[in-house]
């Protein structure tokens, strides 16, 4: 299955290879099963600014910087423009309820995928939309042995969050200028699969949520996955096709 993929992948793009050197995780939904708090958050903070935003908008544009997030919601709601300054403070809020709210488990088979990652001598990156400190150094707590500082792409790195391209872009910058074949994206969400995709890099979905197979297919993952544990299971394959190119 993973050969006929990655053949269909190189071919899309009308690359001659496809060699990895760097895997880019997302975070939330990734790493974290943390939508399930990010949903109650979103609602909580945006009612007080008299928008409503159900579970399914949460899903709907996760992986967008949340300040990006609000300002639309807000013109569509309210048909207004907002500045960054006003959606960073609505952003704010949000970012305090959801620093009030358990922590989120990590999601199984993560740290053996990144173990596996690492013993095949590739980088590990981060690329999230989110811009809130506490989370980002949870991050570097949790995969101390995987990632540093240098290999998170945040909100606040990037003018453009998904589903514009800019932050893979920038995670294969950090990486060391990678070219999108020397790349693998692993996303839950449907703007984070279409900017992994229209940044070229051979992408990964892993439907944590509940959100159909179809919404993530539809922008373009070149495999979706059921669970993480699902990736991890096929990581060796997958490895093994990107040294044909070495």
């Amino acid at each position: 299955m993973i050969e006929a993929n990655i053949n269909e992948y190189i071919k899309k793009h009308s690359f001659g290879r496809f060699s990895p050197k760097a895997v880019l995780f997302d975070m939330d939904g990734v790493l974290y099963d943390s939508m399930p708090n990010h949903a109650v958050c979103w609602k909580q903070a945006m009612a007080e600014y008299g928008i409503d935003m159900p579970e399914a908008d949460t899903y709907k544009y996760e992986g967008m910087r949340g300040v990006e997030t609000i300002q639309i919601v807000v013109k569509q709601q309210q048909g207004r423009d907002i500045s960054e300054e006003e959606a960073q403070e609505m952003y704010d809020e949000k970012a305090r309820l959801f620093g009030l709210m358990p922590e989120a488990p990590i999601m199984e088979g993560v740290k053996e995928l990144m173990t596996a990652i690492k013993a095949d001598g590739m980088q590990i990156g981060i690329v999230t939309g989110s811009g809130q400190r506490p989370l980002i150094q949870r991050v570097l707590d949790d995969f101390a042995d995987f990632v540093d500082e240098r290999h998170i792409v945040c909100a606040y790195d990037v003018r453009r969050g998904k589903p514009a391209p800019d932050p893979y872009l920038m995670g294969l910058a950090k990486a060391g200028n990678l070219q999108p074949w020397e790349g693998i994206v692993v996303e839950n969400a449907p703007l984070g699969v279409k900017a992994g995709v229209s940044a070229g890099i051979f992408t990964v979905a892993v439907n944590s949520g509940p959100l159909p197979d179809s919404a993530l297919a539809s922008q373009g993952a070149d495999i979706v996955l059921p669970r993480m544990t699902e990736l991890c299971r096929l990581w060796h394959e997958i490895a093994a096709y990107g040294k044909k190119y070495l």
